[in-house]
């Protein structure tokens, strides 16, 4: 866990600064179980009733919560971005959803420009890492978990541009992805061809970003994203012609 030892006179206080830190800068997430008050406090080196004035600080901010007999969690303060009426409303309407991806696009190609000119080694390399993870799901024939590791790619590039707005802000938004707010990813890795063609599209996004190339990075998540609008655009009239098809047969058998 990434703590590191306290040396303030307001130890409380510092307890609190280091933990908001790391939630303002998404390194403990949502929903992520804290350490038991004991390991904390020695990992801080506090004491623990200047742990437990902290942690009570911290709760009544809104960013940590306990749960009776399981400890203390990082508060889900990213579901709160959306009310549940408006995930709703998205999920009905696919106006919402080529708005989402038209969204993606702006904000991903800035961050993969951004990621490209400040993202540090050990960013590339996340990037990487989940990258080659993507070529095993692809060997391995595995839509679902392909599904899966293209949000983490995406978000490991919005983290490798280091802004921290943007960063909660698009955690926002894949969330609501993996979710199936907005359309269903796994619809598009089940097929053969698109499936090749994602890859093929993740790994020029990476290669950019690792070539130091901000304006590659972000034309090659432009074009990525292109392709994902289109492709939907085709699996939306594939269904509804299927629909079609299949009232015509039922009318043909006379059901």
């Amino acid at each position: 866990m990434p703590f590191t030892a306290i040396q303030s006179e307001k130890l409380s206080g510092a307890v609190i600064e280091q933990i908001e830190k790391l939630i303002l800068r998404g390194i403990l997430q949502p929903g992520e179980r804290l350490p038991a008050e004991r390991d904390l406090a020695e990992r801080l080196a506090v004491s623990r009733p200047s742990l437990r004035e902290a942690l009570a600080e911290l709760e009544e901010r809104g960013l940590i919560h306990r749960k009776a007999g399981a400890g203390i969690f990082v508060a889900e303060i990213i579901g709160a971005a959306f009310s549940d009426p408006l995930i709703d409303l998205f999920s009905r309407h696919d106006e919402a959803v080529f708005d989402y991806l038209s969204f993606r696009r702006d904000m991903e190609g800035l961050a993969a420009e951004r990621a490209a000119r400040v993202g540090s080694d050990t960013d590339i390399a996340v990037i990487k890492e989940i990258f080659a993870q993507m070529e095993r799901a692809h060997s391995n024939r595995s839509g679902a978990e392909e599904a899966r590791l293209d949000a983490d790619f995406h978000l490991a590039i919005v983290e490798a541009g280091h802004n921290i707005v943007m960063l909660h802000m698009m955690r926002a938004m894949y969330r609501l992805l993996r979710e199936g707010v907005f359309y269903n990813r796994q619809a598009l890795f089940r097929q053969r061809v698109t499936r090749s063609a994602l890859l093929d599209q993740h790994r020029a996004i990476r290669d950019a970003i690792a070539d130091r190339n901000p304006e590659g990075a972000r034309s090659a998540v432009e074009a990525h994203l292109d392709y994902v609008e289109a492709a939907m655009l085709d699996l939306r009239r594939s269904e509804r012609n299927e629909a079609v098809a299949r009232q015509r047969l039922q009318h043909t058998r006379g059901s």
